[in-house]
C-alpha cells in the first residue's frame, strides 16, 4: 500500500486513544526517563570538560557519544555539536573551535527500553563568555525560567512560551535590538527574529514522543488549530498541560544573518526590530539550554538526579574554572 493511502486509511480514534494513553507516564516509565536524563547529564558534562580552543567539534561529538555507548546505551536522537548555533539541527561537525566561539551541545541517551532523555547545553569555547555573550545567556536564562514559571496542570505550553518569548523580547529591548511592548512583540510573533523555534516538545518513547502519529493530535488538544505563523509554527507542544506529562523546555536566542536580511527586505515588524542595530551581531551565532520536566498533581519536577549546570557560574565549574 502507497504511504498516502495508508495515511488516507489510518484510525484517528484509534490514533488518539494511543496519544491519551501515551501522554501520560506512569511511575515506571518516568523512572526509566530519568535513567536516560542522568546519561544524557553525564554526556554534557563531558563536553564541558572536553571543550577549549584547537579542539573539533567531531572530537567533542565523538566523546559525547561514548558516554552513552560506555553504558550499553543508545543515542536518543544524532548529536548536535557545533559553534555555528544559529543553523537548527546542525550535524556538520566541521569547525575547529577558537577563541570567542559559543559551543552548543544538544544530545540525549535512551534506554534499552527507548525512553529518551534530550538536553541542550551552552557553553563559551574559551575560559569564559565574553561580556556581549554573557548578556545573551543570562537574557536566556531568564526566558528559561520565565517559562517553568508556568509549567503546572491546566496551564497551556503555549502559555509558558509566550513567558519565555516575552523575556527574550524584553532582552533584546534592553540591548537596544528591539523596541515597543515586549508582551505585544511575543503575541503577535516579532519575538521570532530571535527565539524561530518552539519551547519544546514531548518526550518518552523516542525523543518526540509520538510526533510521527502527527503533531496535532499529540501536542495540541482537540479544537486547537496549529498556527501556520513562522515561530509559532515550530510550536511542537501547545495543549493544557496534566499530571503525567514529560517533555523538554529549551528556549534559545539565535542571530540568524538570512533571516536578518529576509525580514528587513519584506519590511516585517519594523515598529519592534531596530534592524538599524542588528548589523553588529551578525556574527553572535546561537545557544540554547534544555532541560527535561514531568507534570505533578500541583506543578512541575525537572528531571534527573544529577544537576546539568545552567548559571554562568556553574557553566565555568563545570569546565573546571574557579
Amino acid at each position: 500500500m502507497e504511504p498516502k493511502a495508508q495515511a488516507d486509511k489510518a484510525s484517528v480514534s484509534l490514533i488518539k486513544a494511543i496519544v491519551e494513553q501515551r501522554n501520560h507516564k506512569d511511575n515506571e516509565e518516568i523512572r526509566s526517563i530519568e535513567t536516560s536524563v542522568d546519561l544524557s547529564t553525564e554526556m554534557h558534562l563531558a563536553a564541558y570538560r572536553m571543550v577549549r580552543p584547537g579542539i573539533h567539534e567531531a572530537q567533542v561529538a565523538a566523546a559525547v557519544e561514548e558516554v552513552a555507548c560506555r553504558y550499553g546505551h543508545r543515542l536518543a536522537f544524532p548529536t548536535i555539536a557545533t559553534v555555528q548555533g544559529q543553523v537548527l539541527h546542525n550535524h556538520g561537525f566541521i569547525h575547529q573551535m577558537k577563541e570567542g566561539d559559543i559551543f552548543l551541545l544538544d544530545a540525549g541517551a535512551e534506554t534499552e527500553e527507548y525512553y529518551a532523555g534530550d538536553l541542550s547545553s551552552s557553553m563559551p569555547v574559551g575560559e569564559r563568555f565574553t561580556e556581549r555573550q554573557a548578556e545573551v545567556y543570562n537574557i536566556h536564562l531568564e526566558s528559561f525560567w520565565a517559562a517553568v514559571d508556568k509549567l503546572k496542570p491546566g496551564v497551556s505550553f503555549r502559555e509558558a512560551h509566550i513567558a519565555a518569548a516575552t523575556k527574550i523580547a524584553e532582552g533584546m529591548k534592553r540591548l537596544g535590538l528591539m523596541k515597543g511592548d515586549p508582551a505585544e512583540a511575543a503575541e503577535i510573533g516579532a519575538y521570532a527574529m530571535f527565539f524561530l523555534c518552539g519551547l519544546g516538545h514531548m518526550m518518552g518513547l523516542d525523543v518526540h514522543d509520538m510526533e510521527n502519529l502527527g503533531e496535532q493530535y499529540v501536542g495540541y488538544a482537540e479544537g486547537m488549530v496549529k498556527s501556520r505563523q513562522f515561530g509559532f509554527k515550530s510550536l511542537r507542544l501547545a495543549r493544557p498541560l496534566e499530571p503525567g506529562f514529560v517533555f523538554t523546555v529549551e528556549p534559545g536566542i539565535y542571530f540568524i544573518p538570512e533571516l536578518m536580511d529576509k525580514w528587513r527586505a519584506e519590511h516585517q515588524f519594523e515598529d519592534f526590530i531596530c534592524y538599524d542595530k542588528l548589523d553588529a551581531w551578525r556574527d553572535f551565532t546561537g545557544l540554547r539550554n534544555e532541560l527535561n520536566y514531568v507534570i505533578t498533581p500541583t506543578g512541575a519536577r525537572r528531571l534527573g538526579n544529577i544537576k546539568k549546570p545552567m548559571t554562568i557560574e556553574e557553566v565555568y565549574e563545570a569546565k573546571n574554572l574557579s
